[in-house]
This record gives C-alpha cells, sequence and structure tokens, in this order.
C-alpha cells in the first residue's frame, strides 16, 4: 500500500485569466483524516472539484494510489474507491431509509440501474443494508421514509449510502455544515467512527470539528497552500491567525 493515497503536483486551475488555484501539491497520507482549510475564496473547493474531475485542471497532475488520473472521468475515479460523499450519493426522499442504503449496494454489485427488478429480489442485500445502518446510528429508523428525517439524520444516511461503496478514499464537502451543535457533534463521532481503515479528505468550516479530527491539515490562501502541519503547528502559525483563525471562520 503506497504512503501516499492521493497527491497532486503543481495543481492550477485558470478561470479566463483569473488563477483559482496554484501549483498546489497535496499529499493525503493513506489512513490519515485531512483536511483542507482556508478563507472564503482561498480555493478549497475548487480543489475538490479538481481531484475528483469534475473540473479539469489547467495544469498539474493528480495521483490516486500512484495512478495518474488527471484525465480520467469522475465515474471512472469512483470506481476506483476515491467517493465524494454528500454530492454523488444523493439520497432519495421518498424512499426509505433502508432502500437508500440498498440502492448504494446495488451499484457496488454492478446492478445499479436494475430497477426493473422486484423489491423482494433485493432482500439478499439487507443485512448488509442494516449492519451500515447500525455503523451511522439508523437502523432504527431503517423503514421511516427519508423526507421525514431530521437534517442531521440525513446526513448520517448520506454517509451510510457512500460506506455502501466501499470507499478506500471519502471526500467530505464541509460535511456539518448548518447543523447544530448536536448533530455536528454526532457527525464528528460518527467519521472518526468510520474512518476506520479507511482515509478522509475533508473540507471543514467549523474548527473545533477540524481539531477533534484530523492527522494533518493544509491551509489554503488565495488558490495556494499558506501552510501545512497539525492542529497545533497551523493554529500557532501567525500567517494562519492573520489570513484565517483571527477573521471570519466562514468556509
Amino acid at each position: 500500500m503506497s504512503e501516499h493515497i492521493l497527491e497532486t503536483q503543481n495543481l492550477t486551475k485558470e478561470f479566463k485569466g483569473f488563477v483559482a488555484v496554484s501549483n498546489v501539491n497535496l499529499s493525503v497520507k493513506t489512513g490519515h483524516i485531512h483536511a483542507l482549510i482556508g478563507p472564503n475564496g482561498a480555493g478549497k473547493s475548487t480543489v475538490f472539484n479538481l481531484v475528483t474531475r469534475f473540473l479539469t485542471a489547467t495544469t498539474g497532475k493528480i495521483l490516486f494510489e500512484g495512478r495518474d488520473i488527471t484525465t480520467t472521468k469522475p465515474a471512472d475515479i469512483a470506481r476506483l474507491g476515491m467517493v465524494r460523499s454528500f454530492q454523488i450519493s444523493a439520497v432519495f426522499p421518498h424512499m426509505s431509509v433502508r432502500e437508500n442504503v440498498r440502492v448504494a449496494l446495488q451499484r457496488a454489485t454492478g446492478s445499479a440501474y436494475h430497477f426493473w427488478k422486484s423489491a423482494t429480489s433485493l432482500n439478499e442485500l439487507n443485512a448488509r443494508a442494516d449492519d451500515l445502518l447500525e455503523q451511522v446510528g439508523l437502523l432504527s429508523h431503517a423503514d421511516a421514509l427519508t423526507v421525514e428525517l431530521p437534517y442531521g439524520r440525513k446526513r448520517a444516511l448520506e454517509l451510510a449510502t457512500t460506506l455502501a461503496l466501499d470507499p478506500r478514499l471519502m471526500l467530505l464537502d464541509e460535511p456539518t455544515q448548518g447543523m447544530g451543535h448536536e448533530d455536528v457533534g454526532r457527525i464528528t463521532d460518527l467519521i472518526r467512527k468510520v474512518s476506520a481503515n479507511r482515509t478522509i479528505l475533508m473540507v471543514e468550516h467549523n474548527l473545533s470539528v477540524v481539531s477533534r479530527l484530523c492527522d494533518r491539515i493544509t491551509v489554503l490562501q488565495r488558490g495556494a497552500v499558506l501552510t501545512e502541519g497539525n492542529y497545533e503547528q497551523v493554529s500557532a502559525d501567525p500567517q494562519v491567525r492573520a489570513a484565517y483563525l483571527g477573521g471570519s471562520h466562514a468556509a
């Protein structure tokens, strides 16, 4: 297994002359929870979109498990094991919680689009679905309609549907955004729990979440890497305090 599951080399993205991401060299260590933080406009979401190929880099290279994926299609990247949660793992509001996870499991078994099948033919997936729901604390809600779930539990369900794809690298784009304090704590605990034997790269504006979860943090400013290290190192950096911690905490 490679020491670094994801690497970018001089990753750059220009939009009609505006440089949104400039020569970003990112190394995400296998088994780590790695955060991208920075103020508004720092380039965090653009980096996410580049590494998952929702955007095409102007220059630079992206490596996943040592494989060059700079020109690989997003769907193929997901099949390789890099899954972007809360976006490609959308839930179906008028299906039950269990049915949502079962649909995600269908994709993993190669029958994702066989919606013409009878529901009973999918019952073999119920045990695995329930196991995933138990992991995220939703087993007691398995038969509930997804639309009836509170917001925080919908995010937990999205996490379960992502886990159904058995990712080796999970990319979480602001997983606690819009949550109250109790839900933030619950989702933070869930991320820690499901990170076992997995690698996570996350954008997160809540610095308390970052300090609790992350092994390594990359700070972006104006599209470039400002500094990198653990939470104690980056939070003590005067440049980080001036650019981010001392100002608005919005991401």
